[in-house]
């Protein structure tokens, strides 16, 4: 195990982006997680005679409508944006590891009952899925992030259900079989260990498109609902000052790039490591 842990990180430590990317991502959860501290201003608090004033010493990113300090409420919404992510993700990444993990491992009328579910789920649009769930059940943190969660499990059940196959197939799975250990012993024991390298790569890009699936409902009025803060809110109330305080949308428009950006240059690294076939790849 310790081998195999030098040897993965001798592979992720050439791919410069991807490390450029975990360091952006640390950096962003130490900012997160240090807002309370960092943070100038009280995020909701308002004051009309600083509504729509530039960036400046006093307010580094400026002010919104209400005089609410830009730079407080980006510390306190990255908390929610990451929040939502994973949240969102470790929902997803349950239930897609147990549905791929019990069709692969049993196969026959369960593999073929849970696929054609998947592909049924497969053929709905995700975000408009999203949408009019979330318009059904009201717009909330908790509601988007079990959403999220709820409606992006398939793609990580049938990399689960292809390892599985596999996997089970391997002497160590058969002599295990052979020697009368419990299937759930076997599932969680020796197989599912061992399918966990795809899962990871799939965890990592499922945050960042699970913080742009909740910046995209902010904008559209059904994500995180003011006066609590999230880069997509904050995005969204811009939108009408756009021409005027460019810097309403500038800013957060410019965190949701970087960060998304971190978490797939963060996949590619960890895929091309752990893939012993792409490891030779520059």
């Amino acid at each position: 195990m310790e081998s195999q842990k030098k040897t993965f990180w001798h592979y992720f430590k050439k791919r410069r982006m991807a490390v450029g990317g975990l360091t952006l991502i640390l950096i962003t959860f130490l900012i997160a997680g240090l807002a309370f501290f960092l943070a100038p201003y009280d995020p909701g608090k308002t004051e009309v005679s600083m509504k729509l004033k530039a960036p400046s010493f006093q307010h580094l990113l400026g002010t919104d409508q209400l005089g609410r300090d830009i730079f407080s409420r980006m510390l306190y919404g990255s908390r929610i944006s990451l929040s939502v992510g994973f949240v969102a993700v470790g929902i997803s990444i349950f239930i897609g590891v147990l549905v791929g993990a019990l069709a692969g491992y049993y196969g026959r009328w369960i593999d073929s009952l849970l696929m054609r579910f998947v592909d049924t789920m497969l053929c709905f649009p995700s975000f408009f899925l999203i949408l009019a769930v979330v318009a059904l059940m009201g717009p909330s943190i908790f509601n988007i992030m079990v959403v999220i969660g709820v409606t992006s499990w398939m793609g990580t059940s049938r990399f689960v259900r292809a390892e599985f196959l596999s996997l089970r197939e391997r002497d160590f799975t058969q002599a295990a079989m052979a020697l009368g250990v419990k299937d759930s012993r076997i599932i969680f024991r020796h197989i599912l260990p061992n399918a966990l390298a795809p899962v990871f790569v799939t965890a990592t890009l499922k945050v960042a498109s699970a913080i742009l699936i909740e910046a995209g409902l902010s904008f559209l009025g059904f994500g995180v609902q003011p006066p609590a803060p999230s880069w997509g809110n904050i995005l969204t109330e811009g939108r009408t000052y756009i021409f005027d305080a460019w810097w309403l949308t500038v800013f957060p428009g410019l965190a949701i790039l970087i960060t998304v950006l971190s978490f797939n240059l963060l996949g590619e690294g960890l895929r091309d490591a752990l893939d012993p076939r792409l490891r030779g790849r520059k």
